[in-house]
């Protein structure tokens, strides 16, 4: 059975994230959905992260084997169609190794959180912004993210019923910067805890409004206490945007074997 390699775009707003649940529409089950009208057989679309509720993606990755070989071109717009009228996009197909696995063989991810730092509330944008009116000091932003780089027990900043079997992570890189009206928090790292980075942008928003100092972030960090920490950002301004992965080169050196991207712990 050939494997494929997908590129998604979608809009998280009224679904109930990636995975599929009972309580509502769900990414995996539209394109799960749109696959079984492509090909008649029921077939499992892998995610190479679990999105949460109301959270987008301009890059998530997902495999699926099909039944026979298509065409890429054949695959994108026969997903396409069969999705409409729902805010999913299949953006890229690529036939994949067999090897190659959406979730496990990943080997770092980014992701985006747009803060709307004006008075005004957002009109065009709703759903996919924070709305901060007060004013954010970047340069204080910057130096409290500064202490959560780096190989750390991010306790303070995982969900309570994260299921991830450690606390310990590897943030490659923060960075923060200020796009026209709105502060973006760009967080990189091979894989993340549930809520991590929500966890992180609410807390950071606490030193930019100053009602932390920036030296109160390595204070949280050092508690391993989620209460010590500030409150979780919405999920309206969060993206996926970016899944990568070794070469085909490397996963066949591999000999088969996934790359270990502790990949029980992806969630957001």
């Amino acid at each position: 059975m050939p494997r494929y390699k997908l590129t998604i775009e979608y809009d998280g707003t009224g679904l109930v994230g990636w995975q599929r649940q009972p309580n509502g529409p769900s990414v995996q089950e539209i394109l799960e959905t749109a696959v079984e009208r492509l090909t008649g057989q029921r077939c499992f679309v892998q995610g190479a992260g679990r999105t949460d509720a109301g959270v987008h993606a301009t890059g998530q990755v997902a495999h699926v084997d099909l039944d026979r070989p298509y065409r890429a071109g054949e695959i994108q717009g026969a997903l396409n169609y069969h999705m409409k009228p729902a805010a999913v996009c299949v953006l890229a197909v690529e036939l994949a190794s067999d090897h190659f696995h959406a979730r496990l063989s990943a080997i770092h991810r980014a992701y985006v959180y747009r803060i709307l730092n004006r008075r005004a509330p957002p009109a065009i944008e709703r759903n996919h912004v924070w709305h901060v009116p007060v004013a954010l000091d970047l340069d204080a932003m910057i130096e409290g993210a500064a202490h959560l780089v780096g190989h750390h027990d991010f306790t303070s900043f995982r969900a309570t019923m994260c299921q991830a079997r450690s606390p310990v992570k590897t943030l490659d890189r923060l960075t923060i910067t200020r796009v026209g009206e709105e502060i973006h928090v760009v967080p990189e790292a091979r894989s993340f805890l549930h809520h991590q980075v929500r966890n992180i942008v609410g807390t950071l928003k606490l030193v930019g409004s100053g009602q932390w100092r920036p030296d109160e972030v390595k204070r949280a960090l050092d508690a391993r206490d989620r209460a010590a920490a500030g409150p979780t950002a919405p999920p309206d301004g969060l993206y996926l945007t970016a899944v990568h992965y070794p070469d085909e080169a490397l996963l066949e050196q591999a000999g088969g074997q996934f790359v270990d991207a502790e990949a029980d712990d992806d969630v957001e």
